[in-house]
């Protein structure tokens, strides 16, 4: 029996094709995220990336397909704060372990959400919209477009004490079109898919839903800053490998992924789409997967909210 010693393992990877799993379909975030990681990986390593979507139930069915591949770096997976912060949560008989069943590799970019109202709606801040929305129990409607838009609007829910009613819709694109009609009154949507309609007036600007402004969209306030201390959530992109993948193999993947985060090519494009990069370590990643199971179960829990 040969044994290879971690150096020597990392030093040979990769020496064939990698496989890129998207839970989600060609064309949303995901797939923009997985193909330019995958094409500078390509550059770097001259070994082609192959970008695969398995969609379905919600990032389940790519989750539990790269959970059941071998460990050996040749199977990733692009995973969301969905799949691996909310998913354990609102299905609790997931067929793998979201912590033991994968090795995180880390985040390539996150992003708050903006929650936007009808401009109908007399609210300007989130201040404003708690004091209306306890006088109207369950009258104003939060459209969704999937768990994490949904999971955002239950957590402004719980911690501001106040009943708003949650409207689903097949798709966040959906939801948003429906503020836009005044057929519902509010949705937490991505920056980047909300900015236009902001600029237009069609919809209005209420808070962002990261702890501070951010920098892509500085003139609207954090809601955490305007009536509900403490308020976060942000949408969040990252790469995955089976668990038991050598750690050597985790690392050498780690380092690409922050040596394309700090491209200046990559920078621009992706801050074009209003993500932020991280640098994140494997161990970094990780811990936040485990505060994020840890938020999302606690929020599922109080609220009693149930999968779109």
């Amino acid at each position: 029996m040969v044994l290879h010693s971690a150096p020597a393992i990392a030093q040979a990877y990769p020496s064939k094709a990698i496989r890129v799993i998207l839970p989600f379909a060609p064309g949303g975030p995901t797939d923009l995220l997985g193909r330019l990681v995958g094409q500078k990986m390509t550059e770097s390593w001259g070994q082609s990336v192959v970008v695969e979507s398995r969609t379905g139930a919600n990032g389940i069915v790519a989750s539990e397909f790269v959970a059941r591949s071998a460990s050996d770096g040749y199977t990733l997976l692009i995973g969301t704060n969905g799949t691996h912060g909310i998913n354990a949560s609102l299905f609790p008989k997931l067929p793998y372990d979201t912590l033991s069943d994968f090795a995180p590799i880390g985040r390539i970019g996150f992003a708050p959400y903006v929650l936007v109202a009808h401009p109908s709606l007399p609210v300007r801040t989130a201040k404003d919209l708690i004091q209306l929305a306890k006088g109207a129990p369950g009258q104003i409607a939060c459209a969704s477009g999937g768990s994490p838009s949904q999971l955002s609007c239950a957590l402004f829910k719980s911690l501001a004490k106040i009943d708003l009613l949650m409207i689903p819709y097949k798709g966040n694109s959906l939801a948003v079109t429906s503020v836009i009609s005044g057929e519902t009154s509010l949705v937490f949507g991505g920056i980047a898919q909300s900015a236009p309609q902001i600029k237009a007036g069609r919809v209005r600007a209420i808070g962002v839903t990261s702890l501070k402004r951010t920098p892509v969209m500085k003139e609207v306030p954090a809601i955490a800053e305007t009536g509900l201390p403490g308020y976060e959530v942000s949408t969040w992109y990252g790469l995955f490998a089976p668990a038991a993948t050598p750690r050597a193999v985790v690392d050498k993947l780690n380092a690409e992924l922050v040596r394309i985060l700090a491209l200046p090519d990559v920078k621009e494009r992706l801050g074009a789409e209003a993500y932020e990069l991280p640098a994140d370590s494997p161990d970094q990643f990780a811990a936040l997967i485990k505060a994020e199971l840890g938020k999302w179960a606690k929020v599922v829990r109080e609220t009693g909210v149930k999968p779109e």
